[in-house]
């Protein structure tokens, strides 16, 4: 049986859906079967991130209202056959999405991989309740601004009042991810450091990813970074996190997108 997995935030444009992808196509390169579902309901833009915007037929609403069946809906990763996609509508809103459909197609998911990944829509309206309803675990990413921190601690709330298992008197399992991290912005005091988010959340820390073109680079080509990019710093963050995820004890550090100066002209003249 699957482990499900929500990948959620209180505020948008943290980095959800480039988690999302991510972590998915981190686990899947592991070896383990992996499906990633799109509950953006009205954006869509996982499958954008995953490449596979022109393969998309069937989504999760058509599975919902019994138009199709789920794997009529899933999409195969060409890269990498362990990875699936199940894209969210761009034409419909999340008023479609129904709590017995959605529990219906997690149920169908849990038979057919070892992890299904939820990318949920931001904030707290019912999208985004939905998407986390059935999720054993969740990982919470914010970005190391006042703001994003503060809608997160409305997320816990959440996972803790409004899943499955909460009624259940059971807790959902908590990961924070701190994504687009500038160390050196934090030592000048121009943005939160690690320990200023840990204080606020006190939320296990699953990883730190830094910020880097390369992570835009990898969404606007659909390449996932893991992919796209394996021996850049978000890569490696990403696939320590997919370690940790899967119960591997992997020593946590500070990563770091710097180039030297040789490497910024060398690669300026290549261009």
């Amino acid at each position: 049986m699957a482990k499900v997995l929500v990948v959620t935030s209180g505020k948008g444009g943290v980095g959800k859906t480039t988690t999302t992808a991510a972590l998915g196509s981190a686990l899947a390169q592991s070896g383990q079967t992996v499906v990633v579902v799109d509950f953006d309901v009205g954006l869509r833009n996982l499958d954008l991130v995953m490449g596979a915007e022109r393969r998309v037929v069937y989504d999760l609403i058509n599975v919902v209202q019994g138009v199709c069946k789920v794997p009529q809906a899933l999409i195969r990763d060409k890269r990498i056959d362990t990875l699936s996609l199940l894209p969210a509508s761009q034409t419909r809103d999340k008023d479609a999405l129904t709590a017995e459909g959605v529990a219906a197609v997690i149920a169908d998911l849990r038979g057919k991989f070892d992890w299904v990944i939820c990318d949920s829509p931001a904030g707290i309206e019912r999208g985004a309740t939905l998407a986390m309803r059935h999720a054993d675990a969740a990982v919470i990413v914010v970005n190391p601004e006042v703001s994003s921190v503060r809608d997160s601690d409305r997320i816990i709330g959440l996972l803790d009042s409004k899943t499955e298992r909460a009624e259940m008197g059971e807790r959902v399992e908590k990961h924070l991810l701190i994504a687009r991290y500038d160390a050196a912005r934090a030592a000048r005091g121009d943005m939160m450091t690690i320990d200023d988010v840990l204080e606020i959340l006190s939320v296990p820390l699953l990883g730190i990813v830094p910020e880097s073109e390369e992570v835009l680079r990898a969404s606007n080509l659909g390449t996932p970074i893991t992919f796209g990019s394996p021996a850049s710093a978000p890569a490696v963050a990403y696939f320590d996190a997919a370690r940790r995820l899967a119960g591997e004890d992997v020593p946590m550090s500070i990563p770091s997108d710097k180039k030297g100066i040789f490497d910024k002209l060398f690669g300026r003249r290549a261009a």
